[in-house]
């Protein structure tokens, strides 16, 4: 019989409880944790240290999802996986993933297209920006030290498995690292309300980065004298500025739609 683990006081369940509420027990033993089916299908096989599943899940896809060479899940009661999980409505399974390492010159790629962020705070807006990144083709994210952990389970979720494709960088040098990628021919625009320039009147076929500032504070003084262009998303009615993610967004299409532009073949006449 398939052994169930019922009781919170279990080392793994406690554990599981460890990772999901704090980073430093992720930093230390490497991991982090993602919930879902679809972020357990998409999790690179050779990155899985553990799944776990409630009763009635197993159940319901021991034999679709746990055949002949996939990793043996750890099955839970229903109750305790209740408590393990980070989600209203647990979908019934959550596994464990060797965290990611890349240097800076991994996210450049062969045409860079960069998304710098300074200081963000909500976990929300972070795992947003990385699947949009992916949906726009950015070659990656550069963060600076004092942004919200990415591997906190809400930033996993909201990622939706672009974490697991998406190149990042934590910066402890943040200025350092900007000039670095002035040095290799990136540039640098930054969103920020005192822009002359809207959005969509610079080039960004070149190896470019949009900088883009805390929630509430925007980018610090510093960083914003680095941009090589401050730029402007116009806005109507009383609205001084739009979300970060929702910002980074708009950036990142209009880059992504001039590249496209520039890719296609001229029509002949």
């Amino acid at each position: 019989m398939t052994e169930i683990i019922t009781s919170m006081s279990n080392s793994q369940v406690k554990n599981l409880i460890q990772l999901q509420a704090k980073g430093k027990a992720r930093n230390q033993q490497g991991l982090f944790v993602a919930e879902g089916i679809k972020m357990y299908r998409e999790a690179p096989k050779e990155r899985l240290s553990g799944v776990y599943v409630s009763q009635r899940f197993y159940e319901k896809y021991k034999d679709e999802l746990f055949g002949p060479g996939e990793l043996r899940p750890v099955i839970l009661s229903d109750r305790v996986f209740a408590a393990v999980s980070d989600t209203r409505t647990p979908q019934g399974i959550l596994c464990l993933v060797r965290q990611f390492s890349y240097t800076l010159p991994q996210l450049l790629g062969e045409k860079p297209l960069l998304l710098v962020l300074e200081n963000l705070q909500d976990p929300g807006n972070l795992g947003t920006i990385l699947r949009t990144g992916e949906g726009a083709g950015v070659t990656g994210i550069l963060l600076s030290a004092g942004c919200v952990d990415l591997y906190n389970p809400k930033v996993i979720r909201s990622t939706m498995g672009s974490i697991y494709r998406m190149p990042f960088f934590y910066a402890e040098d943040f200025s350092g690292s900007l000039d670095w990628l002035k040095r290799n021919g990136v540039s640098l625009y930054a969103a920020h309300l005192r822009g002359r320039k809207t959005y969509d009147g610079l080039d960004y076929t070149g190896g470019s980065a949009f900088l883009i500032g805390n929630e509430s504070k925007g980018l610090t003084e510093e960083t914003a004298a680095k941009a090589d262009a401050l730029v402007t998303i116009p806005m109507e009615g009383q609205v001084e500025s739009l979300n970060a993610s929702i910002a980074a967004a708009v950036l990142m299409y209009e880059a992504s739609r001039q590249r496209r532009n520039r890719r296609q073949p001229s029509l002949q006449s």
